[in-house]
């Protein structure tokens, strides 16, 4: 059963009650929270992912809980509790859901060292994955939601999740956190993507989370092969180019964009080594979406 064929309330209930378990692979994520609107906004975001049982063992256990102390009175705050610890100070209540991605990307960064975790949006098209590693402002979530709209399946707009073992890229399939000028953006590329509640004022300005497509929800648990890791870097009005880089800058960048390089020691080098020798690596300036999309065919084309 997925969430959206259960009704907003009796979402809401269960959250409230012994919590409502999700399976966002590769992952199980249980989620508790008293707060309506949170309920409500992650019912029409998560509608297409499959319902744990309620017996099931959870990965991730979260609460999202009123926070207690003299300001609920003033403005109502929102803790953030994973596995009985708080590792943000509150937020505003309005703020529930951003607050619960926010920290769902958090600990996913901080727990999955049996994979090289990378910061990178990520995207597939006939079993072979591009990789989109990049910094905050580059534009690489927008980039991503955009692919995705246009058939390619997507895996992430955080995470580059590659298997120590083998090399694959693993999904982590969730909404895209679209922030500021990205929102209007997105609703004029793609004007029939579903985009929640936009949350003014949070600490990355303005964020609305576009539901990931359905299928790629669907296929969550098939990786895909590196087939090229291209660095976006979005600037306002540039012509798009796409410069390719040699191994050794290629292998630089990509290991500092990694969360845990240096936590998985030996095997992150091997990892890195071994998708910058199996594919070629590039970077791309662009301004505008589709000259950015017809960049990436001409280095990706059919071995996409």
């Amino acid at each position: 059963m997925n969430v959206g064929e259960l009704s907003p309330a009796l979402v809401s209930s269960r959250m409230a009650a012994d919590g409502l378990a999700v399976a966002i692979p590769p992952v199980t994520v249980r989620l508790r929270s008293p707060l309506r609107q949170v309920a409500t906004q992650f019912h029409s975001l998560y509608a297409d992912y499959v319902v744990a049982d309620a017996s099931d063992y959870a990965d991730i256990d979260v609460r999202l809980v009123p926070a207690g102390g003299a300001r609920r009175w003033l403005r109502p705050q929102v803790q953030f509790v994973v596995d009985g610890v708080m590792p943000f100070d509150a937020f505003p209540q309005d703020h529930a859901l951003p607050l619960f991605e926010w920290g769902l990307n958090w600990v996913f960064s901080h727990r999955m060292h049996d994979h090289l975790v990378l910061h990178a949006a990520a995207v597939a098209r006939g079993g072979r994955a591009l990789l989109l590693p990049a910094w905050p402002g580059s534009g690489k979530s927008t980039l991503a939601a955009s692919l995705a709209s246009r058939g390619w399946r997507f895996f992430s707009d955080e995470f580059g999740l590659v298997k120590l073992d083998g090399g694959d890229v693993i999904p982590f399939v969730r909404p895209v956190a679209l922030k500021n000028q990205s929102i209007a953006v997105m609703r004029a590329f793609d004007p029939h993507a579903f985009i929640g509640t936009s949350f003014p004022k949070t600490r990355k300005g303005t964020v609305a989370h576009l539901r990931a497509p359905a299928e790629s929800v669907r296929r969550a648990r098939e990786p895909a092969r590196v087939g090229a890791v291209v660095f976006p870097d979005f600037e306002a009005g540039a012509e798009a180019s796409m410069r390719r880089i040699d191994k050794a800058t290629a292998f630089l960048k990509l290991a500092g964009n990694a969360f845990n390089y240096e936590v998985v020691g030996e095997r992150g080098f091997k990892a890195v080594a071994a998708i910058i020798r199996g594919c070629e690596s590039y970077i791309l300036r662009y301004g505008d979406l589709d000259a950015a999309h017809a960049a990436i065919e001409g280095v990706m084309g059919d071995r996409a």
